[in-house]
């Protein structure tokens, strides 16, 4: 729950991202003014980490996604700046990525995807149902992300599966009532690793939530689906496009699989009575497996005192004495943070005067930096 509560999105963070949604909105207004604007993704459930992307869908009359039609747009205004702008049109769901050159953010943009909405509001219908949703999800984002297996094209798992998959586990938990509000969120992320890592039947099964959860053989799932296709390693049915396999293009699912496993052994280890003894290499039983990177932690200082200080440009002249005290109370808040921070021992970066870039990945990350291909001995 420290974890959680670190990591969770700060006012700031909200507002830088408000911003740089505004300013592609107003690109993509001036261009068709009758289009629409939609937020999905981990921005629009409150799911994501500091340096998470921002999902974007457009929707308008079309007979084609107007994507280079767009992408011009954007660099005459420079959102980018010297970033690149790449067009992926022969993608699945053809998107523009970009990075906002003001905040580093990174930006996807598609056109006309219906199901990419539907899919945001049903994770919220989750996140009310499972309390104990949102800190299992940081803390598996920030344990895949520093080992670069967040993002499908890396060869790791997308955001949707992941979350599908915890929505699952909570579902069809043999033991536990995972609706209740006072769990041990420190079992269930261990028996998450369990399932995932040790577990469950890749070959054979695959995961349905709708109804209530449920594990179905590919056989089965592929009639459900209704297509020819075979089915994928890591299968999920799509509880909002009937026919979609969520997890079809994580070719590396194994890998995934495999730090699961390797990161169930150490924190089974850390928790039992032979490891009862505190190692001084670690702050927390948490920390042998997630760390956060000092590039990650100065980023966030600089958006603190960035947005800080424009939320008090807008004040009033005559309000400066508010102004003063929201200083205070956010300069009192990140000392808060930072004394007892659940991270490693890392001191972070002093501020810089404009946006460092934030590594995706920690690059002195703690034992569980080492290769997902190590065996149980080597370990």
């Amino acid at each position: 729950m420290d974890f959680f509560s670190f990591m969770s999105p700060r006012p700031e963070e909200e507002a830088m991202r408000r911003d740089v949604v505004n300013r592609i909105e107003s690109v993509i207004k001036d261009l068709w003014p009758t289009a629409q604007v939609e937020i999905f993704g981990s921005f629009s459930t409150g799911l994501y980490l500091p340096t998470s992307d921002i999902d974007l869908v457009v929707f308008g009359k079309w007979d084609h996604p107007p994507l280079q039609d767009l992408e011009q747009a954007l660099r005459k205004r420079n959102v980018a700046g010297n970033y690149p702008i790449k067009v992926l049109d022969k993608a699945t769901v053809p998107i523009i990525k970009l990075t906002d050159h003001e905040t580093k953010v990174k930006v996807d943009i598609s056109f006309n995807v219906e199901t990419a909405v539907k899919a945001a509001q049903f994770i919220k219908s989750y996140l009310k149902k499972y309390t104990v949703l949102p800190p299992l999800i940081f803390i598996l984002k920030q344990f895949l992300l520093q080992r670069d297996l967040n993002e499908v094209f890396t060869g790791g798992i997308s955001s949707y599966s992941l979350i599908l998959m915890a929505i699952s586990f909570l579902q069809l938990h043999p033991r536990i009532d995972t609706r209740r509000t006072n769990i041990n969120l420190g079992i269930l992320l261990i028996e998450f690793f369990e399932l995932y890592g040790r577990d469950f039947n890749y070959m054979k099964t695959g995961i349905r939530v709708k109804n209530g959860g449920a594990y179905l053989s590919k056989e089965d799932m592929l009639q459900a689906m209704g297509h020819g296709n075979r089915p994928s390693m890591l299968c999920i049915e799509d509880p909002v496009q009937p026919g979609n396999d969520v997890g079809r293009s994580s070719y590396g699912v194994l890998q995934v699989k495999q730090v699961f496993d390797f990161a169930y052994m150490v924190l089974n280890h850390s928790v039992s009575l032979v490891c009862a003894h505190p190692n001084k290499e670690y702050n927390s039983t948490l920390g042998r497996i997630v760390k956060v990177s000092p590039e990650v932690l100065a980023y966030r200082e600089w958006i603190i005192k960035t947005w800080g200080a424009k939320k008090c440009t807008k004040l009033e002249n005559n309000d400066v004495e508010t102004c003063e005290q929201e200083l205070a109370r956010m300069m009192l808040i990140e000392e808060q943070r930072n004394s007892p921070s659940p991270l490693s021992s890392d001191s972070p970066s002093p501020s810089p005067v404009f946006p460092p870039s934030p590594q995706h990945h920690s690059s002195s990350s703690s034992a569980c930096s080492l290769s997902s291909s190590s065996s149980g001995s080597d370990i």
